[in-house]
């Protein structure tokens, strides 16, 4: 007996449905392109339970006749090709002819269309891939497909879906992006009956992007406009300042289908200036080329594509950003590494460079001239400071005494308690430590950070990690104790997230109100907040919560559930209170050493990175010969 065998076509098309249908938006994702292709002036979606129940996509494009309703439904069936030639060279959003049959295979599936023409519309009704019944029905011209309780006959697929608000905020995702792609088009999203979103044609991206994220959003970006070749880029690029701590504020689309590709994030990547680690840039970006010289039939679901000349689109994302960032007037903006972006320009060769820096030629500021260092024959006792002995560094103070309080855990796993220590400073010297240490802060490096001299020797202080740590130990005794000092904002913010975004931000309201945050839904993906910790004044709210996002996702849901939340929320914010602060002096950072001295694990920040490096005199003696 053969051992290979055909499989049947049910089969087929729920293993087809397993690589088109990730989730309901995914079924969001090819009806609208369908309604896109059929030139759709306006395209209204509704979901009922995340998509779970009810996936509904109209549209008033130009319909079908009954011939073609019975056809499109079967696999390998599209009005989008005639022949191989036609792969090389596509002009559609879909082509694949496998979206309408996966769909259909793994719900109860309603296909409603007519043309403009036809006296009546053809409803088409298949059940897990069954077809039940053609039939007339009287509609307006266009289409109007309905699916319901999707993965109903595969039990293992829905056990996999999320909960219905993470899977409503997916498709809202979805609708977003095709919208900022095609602002001739009408949007409208209903979920659960209320309605989420609703954007009328607009004249221009610039337009659509102002409706779909408010007026003055574009204000942190810079227009971009360039060529190489048949590549042409244009869009919006937010200032070296303006960035997020993941991939979700970057928009691309090429030739008007959301997609990205390896060689565009990393151009992206390469054009701007060194950002702080982790920090990624938001940016809009359309690319548009010839249908021949992009391959979108890479993934299955077209989410990634591939250039024939990847080189050629490298270029010409990269010297467009390079450009709008550089020759922007008044572009002078901090939150960079390394520099200011200042006004000036180049010639397009050598904005072509590989590794062209946006900020090469410009000056950096001149470092202070080194003074020699007082003679003193003992630690001056007004800068000194005493601190409870117990420390695992000599002449470093350890965690003050005081109440105990709950152990704090941080990200990197660690938990400190008193008199303990994580042993990730890189420190040299040997002892425990006598009864009366005392530090003196000597000054501040160009780097910003601070040399303390101890009795033992001398520690440099990365600053941003102490006022971290310190940050964080302070939320989550805020969390800890119900204490909540906060400061109400003279004006409260109204802060805008992104679909995905807003359902994490939301699902931890209570977490932040522990803190001293008044943060309140104002409904869509919109917050508004009236008050932050006092830790955190300086610090935009939008930042705030659009970190906290994306350290949930990083986390994971199961860590997110548990203990982790009150944690989550203040390594976010710390982080983002260390990027809005400004560069401390010698006055201010002594009251910020002592704190750090009294906090529970204070050589190491909640990222995990060491907070300071001591090099003990014994080691000193050593390395110059005195020993």
């Amino acid at each position: 007996m053969p051992r290979i065998k055909i499989l049947p076509e049910d089969v087929a098309n729920k293993i087809a449905a397993g690589e088109v249908v990730e989730r309901p938006a995914s079924v969001v994702k090819e009806l609208v392109e369908n309604a896109l292709d059929a030139g759709a002036g306006r395209i209204d979606v509704s979901v009922v339970a995340g998509g779970r129940r009810l996936v509904s996509v109209a549209d008033d494009g130009c319909g079908m006749g009954r011939e073609d309703a019975m056809l499109a439904p079967e696999r390998q069936a599209t009005s989008k090709l005639r022949s191989a030639d036609d792969l090389s060279k596509i002009a559609t959003m879909g082509f694949r002819g496998e979206a309408l049959p996966s769909i259909a295979s793994v719900s109860r599936f309603v296909l409603k269309t007519r043309r403009a023409a036809d006296d009546a519309g053809t409803e088409v009704l298949i059940d897990g891939g069954t077809l039940r019944d053609v039939r007339e029905c009287g509609m307006a011209p266009g289409t109007v497909v309905e699916v319901r309780d999707l993965f109903y006959n595969l039990p293992a697929r829905r056990a996999f879906l999320r909960a219905f608000a993470t899977e409503q905020a997916h498709v809202r995702s979805m609708v977003l992006v095709h919208a900022i792609a095609w602002p001739e088009v009408a949007f409208r999203l209903v979920c659960d009956g209320a309605a989420s979103l609703r954007v009328a044609p607009a004249a221009t991206r610039e337009d659509r992007l102002r409706d779909l994220f408010g007026a003055g959003y574009l204000d942190a970006f810079v227009p971009v406009a360039g060529a190489e070749g048949d590549v042409r880029v244009s869009g919006w690029a937010g200032v070296p300042a303006n960035t997020r701590g993941d991939t979700a504020g970057q928009f691309v689309f090429v030739n008007g289908r959301p997609a990205t590709a390896p060689v565009v994030q990393a151009a992206v990547r390469e054009a701007y200036p060194r950002l702080e680690a982790g920090r990624r840039p938001v940016v809009f970006l359309f690319i548009d080329l010839p249908p021949e010289a992009v391959d979108v039939n890479v993934h299955p679901t077209k989410r990634e594509v591939r250039f024939r000349a990847a080189s050629v689109v490298r270029d010409a994302v990269l010297s467009a950003l390079a450009r709008a960032l550089r020759t922007s007037p008044g572009a002078s903006w901090p939150g960079a590494s390394g520099g200011t972006c200042g006004a000036g320009g180049s010639g397009e060769a050598e904005d072509r460079l590989r590794g062209f820096d946006p900020f090469a030629g410009t000056t950096p500021p001149p470092m202070p001239p080194l003074a020699p260092a007082p003679v003193q024959t003992r630690l001056d006792p007004i800068d000194e400071h005493t601190f409870d002995p117990r420390s695992p560094f000599p002449g470093i103070a350890g965690p003050a005494a005081g109440p105990a309080g709950p152990a704090l855990r941080d990200r990197t796993g660690a938990t400190g308690a008193t008199g303990e220590g994580t042993g990730a400073t890189g420190a040299t010297g040997e002892g425990t430590g006598g009864p009366a240490l005392r530090f003196r802060l000597v000054g501040v490096l160009s780097s910003g950070d601070a040399v303390v001299e101890t009795e033992g020797g001398y520690a440099v202080v990365d600053v941003s990690s102490a006022h971290e740590r310190v940050v964080y130990e302070r939320l989550l005794r805020s969390a800890a104790f119900a204490e909540s000092p906060a400061q109400a904002l003279l004006l409260p913010q109204t802060v805008a997230l992104g679909p995905v975004e807003a359902e994490r931000v939301r699902s931890f309201l209570p977490v932040f109100s522990d803190m001293g945050f008044d943060i309140e839904d104002f409904g869509g993906d919109t917050f508004l907040v009236r008050s932050l910790p006092e830790s955190l004044q300086n610090v935009p709210a939008k930042t705030l919560l659009q970190d906290t996002a994306s350290a949930i996702a990083e986390a994971g849901r199961e860590k997110a559930r548990a203990h982790w939340r009150e944690e989550l929320v203040a390594a976010a914010a710390a982080r983002a209170a260390v990027r809005a602060g400004k560069r401390l002096d010698e006055r201010e950072l002594s009251p910020l050493l002592l704190e750090l001295a009294a906090c529970r694990l204070p050589y190491v920040s909640p990222s995990g990175r060491p907070t300071m490096l001591f090099t003990s005199s014994r080691e000193l003696d050593r390395r110059f010969g005195r020993a």
